[in-house]
């Protein structure tokens, strides 16, 4: 008891200290110098993909490009050009993508956000120059849109959806391609201020190169990647108050086996109200009443047999969507036991919702929800209450500190958590992070509310031909975190990851990636070490292709014992040609029977295969196929095998309107599933659905009860329509 305290009492001093150098410690602050002028037009150009208006000939211009895959700063196999222009109300950017071989542009009809596997071009905006986040627009040869928001660590997530036009051209005779958009204030974040400085970036990929460039150039030796965009200065844009109401109406209708028949068990239809009102020009609040939170389309299936932890399944509706990149915090590494604070499908139905996100000033961020859980039928609560809030607070460069409060109250119970992390920019090549969280948490009925912790820090090191990251975390055994998504408690993590990258003079071997990555755990539980190290050799070739083998050596804790999990694995990806994709990956490894009371070694095979055709622009073809089985060791008596299909199946008939048929048969559950959807979305919000689906299984009625069969019973059905309609006002 001693000792553990005495290692907390080390750790908190360690993030104490860590926590004041974040507000004395020189870090790179981003390419400074003078901003660049961004002219300004009285005659905004037409978006059709032709750069043929008045306006882009006095825009900011921009070439130049540089690679930074697979190599960084090199000279790109194809010429781009950016341009930028502004008026009060609007951004515009365009991107002219020259291409040697035209005919090999690879561009499909899709539905937005469903264009990151072909040719694209876009554009990054950080509205506040602040290095925290930036909104980014991405757009294929044809105009079909990607966008999202861009974390401080570079990563885009794609989720989010803003309302924007675009346009792309593909000029074969001309050798190469175009796209022009023009970006509303209104669906932008930024100071309402007579002069504004801010940041921005092109961006181009190449799919048969492998390739992705940049301008300005990137470099990891240079610090953030937000912080090596270019400064540019805008001045006279007219903020208008941003107020969206949108209505939905959604109907559905499900019938379920029943004596032998299909009978009706549940038909309702439900309105709701969402409404937005842009409180600054950087802050907006959201209410939604009976909000419609359903999905269009259900999550793919996934091996749902002898599972230590919940699957997870990400977050798809659009109330929670936006601002949602503030609920990432520092200090982890891979595969940590906390993976997510903030897991907004932890609220299965609100009754209502509640939301403010925006800025409080330059270097604050802020993000709240407060929404009333629905769930019928529960024994504790069936209205459980939801309340988050993160804020952030910038400091130079992409360093900062921040915190977060969610609480989630039901009957006489309550979870509690709150805490502190941090960042903090070493220097242009190492980042140094932290996060101290508590919790409190009292199940209904108890008489005491039990404390926990989780606490970490990390270090990484990036450069050219260097990776490395280095993390320790300490989660206690009755830490919990209900609106988030927690692995395990209980454990001492140090975690290891070391890759060094190597470019040969080859036009087939682009890049070579030895790296070692580790975990090395106690589990205070059962008070034993388990270790797993995994070594790994990764190939980047032509046709975005990567392929690698991996060599597994470790073992895990379960219930009192240690197994092992040694083995092999590979995986390759690529695009064999533009209409044809393949990923492929096996595992071969010890495993362990998830028995609480009587677990057992075993091993086994994981597989997948996913194949994506493409026969023309608007047909879309998807095969995949997961696989998984499970061997008794001590006597090779296999205990289960297990076989996903899925065929997804789309014709796009426009930017606007899709088709879509998935079939999907689970060997295990002997289930099929098919469902249809008709899809018209015409901006985000603005959106018209029918669907329809149905599940079969190996079953027949014998006059009394269900029993196996050889022949498939439909044993649920379901329709849906769905209609809502973005105002802006």
């Amino acid at each position: 008891m001693k000792n553990h305290e005495a290692r907390r009492s080390t750790f908190v001093v360690l993030v104490t200290a860590f926590a004041a150098a974040l507000f004395a410690a020189p870090s790179a602050a981003g390419r400074g110098g003078e901003p660049a002028a961004v002219p300004k037009t009285d005659k905004p150009p037409v978006i059709d993909g032709v750069l043929d208006d008045e306006a882009w000939t006095t825009a900011l211009r921009v070439e130049g490009f540089k690679t930074f895959q697979p190599d960084f700063g090199r000279e790109p196999a194809q010429r781009t050009e950016g341009y930028m222009t502004y008026d009060a109300e609007n951004f515009y950017f365009a991107l002219r993508c020259h291409d040697t071989e035209p005919d090999k542009i690879k561009a499909s009809l899709s539905k937005r956000d469903d264009m990151f596997s072909d040719d694209f071009a876009g554009v990054l905006i950080d509205t506040f120059n602040d290095m925290q986040s930036a909104f980014g627009f991405l757009i294929n040869p044809l105009g079909i849109q990607g966008d999202g928001m861009m974390s401080i660590n570079g990563n885009l997530d794609a989720s989010y959806d803003m309302v924007w036009e675009s346009r792309g051209r593909i000029d074969r005779e001309g050798g190469a391609y175009t796209v022009e958009l023009r970006v509303p204030l209104k669906s932008l974040r930024f100071p309402n201020r007579p002069e504004i400085d801010m940041r921005v970036a092109f961006f181009r990929q190449i799919v048969r190169a492998s390739e992705m460039t940049s301008f300005p150039e990137l470099n990891p030796a240079a610090g953030s990647l937000l912080g090596q965009t270019k400064l540019i200065r805008v001045a006279g844009l007219k903020y208008k108050r941003v107020v969206e109401i949108l209505p939905a109406l959604t109907h559905a209708s499900r019938y379920s086996q029943s004596g032998g028949a299909l009978a009706r068990d549940e038909r309702h239809t439900d309105f709701s109200l969402t409404a937005k009102v842009g409180l600054t020009s950087d802050l907006t609040a959201d209410a939604a009443y009976n909000p419609d939170f359903s999905q269009v389309e259900a999550d793919a299936g996934q091996v749902d047999v002898n599972l230590r932890y919940n699957l997870f399944f990400p977050e798809k509706r659009p109330f929670f969507l936006e601002g949602s990149e503030l609920w990432q915090f520092a200090g982890n590494t891979e595969d940590a036991p906390l993976m997510m604070v903030v897991h907004t499908r932890t609220i299965v139905n609100p009754v209502f919702g509640l939301k403010l996100s925006g800025k409080l000033s330059g270097r604050d961020t802020l993000a709240a929800i407060y929404a009333r859980d629905d769930l019928p039928g529960d024994a504790v609560d069936e209205n459980p209450d939801f309340a988050i809030l993160r804020f952030r607070h910038a400091l130079r460069g992409d360093s900062y500190l921040g915190g977060f409060y969610t609480g989630r109250e039901y009957g006489r119970g309550f979870n509690r958590f709150g805490g502190l992390d941090g960042r903090l920019r070493l220097s242009n090549t190492s980042v140094a992070s932290f996060h101290l969280f508590g919790s409190l948490t009292k199940d209904n009925g108890s008489g005491e509310a039990d404390p926990g912790h989780a606490l970490a820090l990390s270090f990484s090191h990036n450069t050219r031909r260097v990776n490395l990251e280095l993390g320790y975390q300490d989660v206690s055994q009755d830490f919990r975190v209900d609106t988030g998504f927690l692995m395990r408690t209980g454990v001492r993590r140090l975690a290891l990851f070391g890759m060094y990258s190597l470019y040969p003079r080859s036009k087939f071997f682009q890049k070579i990636e030895p790296f070692y990555w580790s975990s090395h755990l106690y589990d205070t539980f059962d008070r034993m070490f388990e270790s797993l190290n995994i070594f790994v050799l990764r190939f980047s070739l032509p046709r975005s292709t990567m392929f690698r083998i991996d060599g597994i050596l470790g073992n895990e804790v379960y219930s009192g014992s240690r197994f092992d999990l040694s083995g092999l694995g590979a995986r390759l990806g690529t695009q064999l040609t533009k209409h044809l994709g393949v990923f492929a990956s096996i595992r071969h490894n010890g495993q362990i029977y998830y028995d609480p009371e009587a677990p057992f070694q075993g091993y086994g095979s994981r597989a997948g295969l996913n194949v994506a055709f493409q026969p023309t622009g608007t047909l879309n073809f998807s095969l995949g196929l997961s696989y998984a089985d499970f061997f008794k060791r001590a006597t090779r008596e296999k205990v289960y095998d297990y076989t996903l299909l899925r065929s997804w199946n789309t014709y796009q008939v426009n930017k606007y309107l899709f088709l879509r048929a998935v079939f999907e048969y689970n060997t295990y559950r002997r289930r099929l599933t098919a469902d249809a959807l008709v899809s018209f979305t015409y901006i985000p919000g603005t959106v018209v659905y029918a669907g329809y689906g149905s599940a079969l299984q190996k079953l027949e009625w014998d006059g009394q009860d269900y029993a196996d069969s050889d022949r498939f019973l439909e044993t649920k059905r379901g329709f849906f329509f769905k209609v809502s309609y973005l105002w802006r006002l």
